[in-house]
């Protein structure tokens, strides 16, 4: 089994990245684009056993800095 953890910025979290991207897709010529939030995808093969649990505690101890970041997981 394997598990998904998207991680993102919490909204009011300034994202420099994002700026920088919407900067660069501005100058390419795509000016549809209003806002950028750009995270992380983190994908673990699990060992049989290991649940959804065991991996919001992994998020929390250390995959997502849970004062700034967001996450969410997605077994697969």
């Amino acid at each position: 089994m394997k598990a998904r953890v998207h991680v993102m910025l919490k909204d009011g979290v300034l994202d420099p990245q994002g700026e920088a991207v919407k900067h660069a897709l501005h100058g390419l010529g795509f000016d549809g684009v209003g806002g950028v939030r750009q995270g992380k995808v983190i994908e673990l093969d699990l060992a049989e056993g290991t649940g959804e649990d065991d991996v919001r505690e992994m998020c929390e101890k250390l995959l997502a800095n849970t004062v700034i970041e967001s996450y969410a997981i997605e077994m697969v």
